[in-house]
């Protein structure tokens, strides 16, 4: 057990350990593991062959103690040390009456108990003792008092997922969702106002250019306008011209 705890600590410091899994490592009894481990919430010591609690540390944060498929019998008092336990398995061990449970009615935070494959369990109204035994206690063997199952919001939160925290991690999501949907917006409104804009620039040089070319219209019509006076004032004295001379010849024979 003192390899594997040496193993799983990394070179880390055994104060910064929250979380230690010791599973199938194989020991009678709690070697190396101290009092050090003084904020671990989560231990795993599944099919470790424990047959005794001796030599428990004292873990003041411990939360979660899983403890199944050994071949603990007693000394469930062993674990004060820890008396902020919510959640205990104890499941595939050798407990073989209620007297043996007597220790854990004074963990005020215990809410599941796992006792699933002990011989205590074939005791006589045994859910109904255990329950009375244990005020806290909410769930016995994966069930409540009135047999519902238990719920994933209570498992989450034996396991150490606070409901609080998640719902903070649900709002930051909800804030950085609802800052992308503004950002989108702005560049959709922006992109719109550019495109708009751009418009009207090419509307405004269409009108420049159509004055453009309406003053050259209008010269041009006064060009022709022009001329076309010009081509009636020589239509008329061509006219006047041959009328004059035929009256000086008529004049001139009235006088010879």
């Amino acid at each position: 057990m003192e390899k594997r705890i040496d193993l799983e600590k990394r070179g880390r410091d055994p104060a910064q350990i929250v979380d230690l899994n010791l599973d199938n490592c194989r020991s009678t009894n709690i070697v190396g593991l101290t009092d050090e481990f003084k904020n671990l919430e989560v231990l795993s010591l599944i099919n470790v062959g424990l047959t005794s609690l001796k030599g428990f540390p004292k873990l003041p944060n411990l939360k979660k103690l899983e403890l199944s498929d050994n071949r603990i019998s007693n000394g469930l008092n062993l674990l004060h040390t820890s008396p902020k336990l919510t959640h205990l398995n104890l499941s595939g061990n050798k407990i073989k009456d209620l007297e043996t449970l007597e220790p854990l009615k004074e963990f005020e935070h215990l809410k599941n108990l796992d006792l699933f494959n002990n011989d205590a369990t074939s005791v006589e109204n045994y859910r109904e003792k255990v329950f009375s035994m244990i005020p806290s206690l909410k769930y016995l063997d994966g069930y409540d008092a009135k047999e519902q199952e238990v719920e994933d919001s209570e498992d989450d939160e034996v396991n150490g997922n606070e409901e609080d925290d998640s719902d903070e991690g649900e709002e930051d999501c909800d804030e950085d969702i609802e800052g992308e949907e503004d950002e989108d917006l702005e560049e959709e409104e922006l992109g719109l106002g550019t495109v708009y804009k751009d418009n009207l620039e090419e509307e405004s040089e269409g009108d420049d250019y159509e004055g453009v070319g309406s003053e050259e219209d209008e010269d041009e019509d006064g060009v022709e306008d022009e001329e076309d006076e010009l081509a009636d004032e020589e239509d008329g004295e061509e006219e006047s011209s041959p009328r004059g001379k035929k009256r000086k010849h008529e004049g001139e024979e009235e006088v010879n």
